[in-house]
């Protein structure tokens, strides 16, 4: 059984996540200690929870001490077993942190499998809708599998409520090559609001115009949701290159200002595109597991985070393969097998 220390590199949920998908995959059981032990409250929260049920539920695992709070797990798996599942956060809980768990066991399986997924879909500490769908599952989608996500109803925190569905058609995961990014082809920036006033989108906007200065003017939109989807509040700023596609998002929170929020995504953004990295850091973060069980391939990323580094360390504690993070002299870094 493989040990696991949870406050060992980020020490967040993507530990879990990682250990989970890979156990599925590999058939090795692991036991976690100190579970999320860097956050403030460490333990497993509802999204983590249902992370795990959804980890057993698909791969006829046995988990012990599956509770919100609890510091500890043993994760034995069993078989992955394609189908229909639901699976509810009940709460703003990420869905797609949930599905980060059961994707990978379930693109690798031997027949499609369905997935419902209700709880948060626009939540900070976690990719939204949108970068799921238009930036890492094209990137899965050329390696082999065949993978749809459809937004039917936003989830903002802290209600939540939101829901997604996605099909899953499996195929062996072939290793690609993802270097050059191409040329720009379309910028765009979306300000998300529901149940609050119409002057936060219009600042965001407007803040993030006055720095993204060469974005064409009608690039940016405001788009208001029906009411019973809020409160809630979103930027999303998109890039699309030729084969590659970046989302930087800023959400909305109690005590941060429109400008505030829209001046820090627009920096990031920027950042961005002064690189001729393939990939950004939350992409690079989740590319990891796909690339490692394809076996190969590589990608270039910005300089790599603390989350990137600890999936890498997750994944070789699983498959005894090590990727490395290698220095271009652009700045960039290019992933790879070691």
């Amino acid at each position: 059984m493989i040990i696991i220390d949870g406050s060992e590199g980020e020490g967040g949920g993507q530990v879990v996540r990682n250990a989970l998908a890979l156990s599925l995959v590999t058939g090795q059981p692991f036991r976690m200690t100190n579970i999320r032990g860097r956050r403030e409250k460490p333990g497993l929260m509802r999204q983590h929870l249902t992370a795990v049920e959804a980890a057993c539920a698909i791969g006829g695992a046995t988990c012990e001490g599956v509770a919100v709070g609890s510091l500890e797990i043993a994760f034995t798996p069993g078989r992955v077993v394609p189908g229909e599942y639901r699976f509810a956060v009940g709460t703003a809980g990420s869905t797609s942190l949930v599905l980060q768990t059961v994707l990978m066991p379930l693109l690798l399986a031997d027949a499609p499998s369905r997935l419902v997924l209700e709880g948060g879909t626009h939540n900070m500490m976690a990719p939204p809708f949108e970068f799921i769908d238009r930036v890492f599952l094209p990137i899965v989608n050329r390696m082999g599998p065949q993978v749809s996500a459809r937004l039917v109803r936003h989830g903002f925190f802290p209600r939540g409520g939101g829901r997604i569905e996605v099909e899953i058609a499996p195929a062996k995961l072939s290793p690609v090559d993802c270097i050059d990014r191409g040329p720009l082809q379309s910028v765009s920036g979306t300000a998300l609001f529901a149940a609050l006033p119409f002057n936060v989108a219009e600042r965001e906007i407007k803040t993030a115009r006055r720095i993204l200065t060469d974005w064409p003017e009608d690039s940016f939109a405001v788009r208001q949701l029906s009411d019973e989807q809020g409160p809630g509040n979103a930027l999303l700023l998109e890039a699309v290159f030729e084969h590659a596609t970046e989302i930087v998002t800023g959400f909305g929170k109690l005590g941060v200002s429109a400008e505030s929020l829209a001046k820090t995504a627009a920096h990031r953004m920027a950042g961005f595109l002064a690189s001729d990295a393939f990939a950004g850091p939350y992409l690079a973060d989740q590319l990891l597991l796909p690339f490692a069980l394809a076996g190969g391939g590589s990608f270039t990323t910005v300089k790599p985070s603390q989350h990137a580094l600890t999936a890498r360390d997750i994944i070789e504690r699983f498959t005894g393969e090590r990727w490395v993070f290698e220095q271009q002299s652009s700045g960039c870094h290019l992933v790879r097998h070691a």
